[in-house]
């Protein structure tokens, strides 16, 4: 009993400690939820789950899309032959179905053809997919399941599978750029706001404060310094990308490196805001990855944005990471030119120069 009183004590500061520290409470038991909250609408299943189907459009697509409609896990999208690499890359469809022009005169909804004219010339569709999609192989059989039972259910319709594997259309093409806009974002952030409020926790800037210095200063060192590994993480990453997995750069490697540049200094506009009041590295800790989650979970590093409710995409689309992301898969898969990212170039510009004035405003060296 004796040595069980000082364990106790020390017991009861340690946590008393905890509760006094509002960001590590934050993000022990409140960011979780935020995070479960995101996934949830993200991936929300409204009773049975649907997945979405792409149909080019065609003079035989409405018949199709009354068959496929009949199943109410389907969802059906009529898309342009031009929209089809980038909504089977980004997983917005799992499966794209290209028919031919005669297939419309096969199949009928709800009657279906007879199938004992045997001059009728043969009906085809094209099946498109990324075999390493999850699910994407089951949804074709549910498909082509409905479309032979709509024309009869003897298989009359002929079909062929393409799997999108071709370079710049499959999954792995549209991660590599979220993944660098998620590397670039974490460093940007984790290298400014640990270095300046570990400084401040070993009361190092407040023997900086004595110095003629100015703050405007001492914060853009860290913007200038941070820059110097960009060319690095871009040329490490995409290069081991195209090794291992054949990743292709469509667009000028100038433009991905600009970018890279501007989505760097832009982000690390917000590292010095997280820095800016933290007194301790729990703190500045709990505030980064309060900045960084929710934007790797928003901003379609790992899955597009599109799985969330509509009215949620156009918020999503002013975050940094959303427009760098976006940006840059337009640069590297779809080989467009700097100059034609006007609007995201527009939110990185801004997000890095309100950040960093405000960060400014707000800095203190105590």
């Amino acid at each position: 009993m004796a040595g069980a009183s000082p364990l106790l004590a020390l017991s009861s500061a340690r946590i008393k400690e905890f509760f006094r520290e509002p960001g590590v409470v934050f993000w022990t038991f409140g960011f979780p939820l935020l995070i479960t909250v995101a996934l949830g609408i993200a991936f929300r299943a409204e009773g049975r789950p649907r997945a979405a189907v792409g149909l080019i459009e065609s003079p035989a697509a409405p018949a199709l899309a009354a068959a496929l409609r009949a199943d109410a896990s389907l969802v059906v999208r009529l898309l342009p032959a031009e929209q089809v690499a980038a909504c089977l890359r980004a997983g917005e469809v799992l499966l794209v179905i290209e028919p031919s022009e005669k297939i419309a005169a096969d199949v009928r909804v709800p009657v279906p053809v007879a199938l004992s004219d045997r001059s009728r010339p043969p009906v085809s569709v094209v099946y498109r997919f990324d075999p390493a999609r999850p699910d994407a192989l089951a949804i074709r059989r549910q498909v082509d399941d409905l479309i032979q039972g709509a024309a009869g259910r003897s298989n009359p319709v002929t079909t062929r599978d393409e799997t999108a594997m071709a370079r710049g259309s499959r999954y792995i093409d549209w991660l590599v750029p979220g993944l660098l806009g998620m590397q670039l974002l974490s460093g940007a952030l984790w290298g400014t706001a640990y270095t300046i409020v570990n400084a401040r926790q070993r009361k190092l800037l407040k023997r900086l404060a004595a110095t003629p210095m100015r703050r405007r200063h001492y914060l853009l060192s860290f913007r200038v310094s941070g820059l110097l590994f960009v060319p690095l993480q871009v040329l490490v990453l995409f290069a081991f990308a195209r090794l291992t997995f054949g990743v292709t750069t469509y667009g000028s490697p100038v433009a991905v490196l600009v970018l890279s540049l501007l989505g760097s200094w832009s982000f690390a506009g917000l590292g010095l805001l997280c820095a800016s009041r933290a007194r301790n590295n729990e703190t500045a800790n709990g505030l980064v990855n309060l900045v960084t989650l929710p934007m790797f979970m928003l901003s379609g590093v790992f899955f597009s944005s599109a799985r969330f409710p509509a009215f949620l995409r156009p918020v999503i689309g002013l975050l940094p990471l959303t427009a760098f992301n976006d940006a840059l898969r337009h640069i590297v898969n779809d080989g467009a030119s700097f100059f034609a990212q006007g609007r995201s170039l527009m939110v990185l510009v801004i997000w890095g120069v309100v950040s960093a004035a405000v960060a400014l405003r707000l800095f203190r060296w105590v």
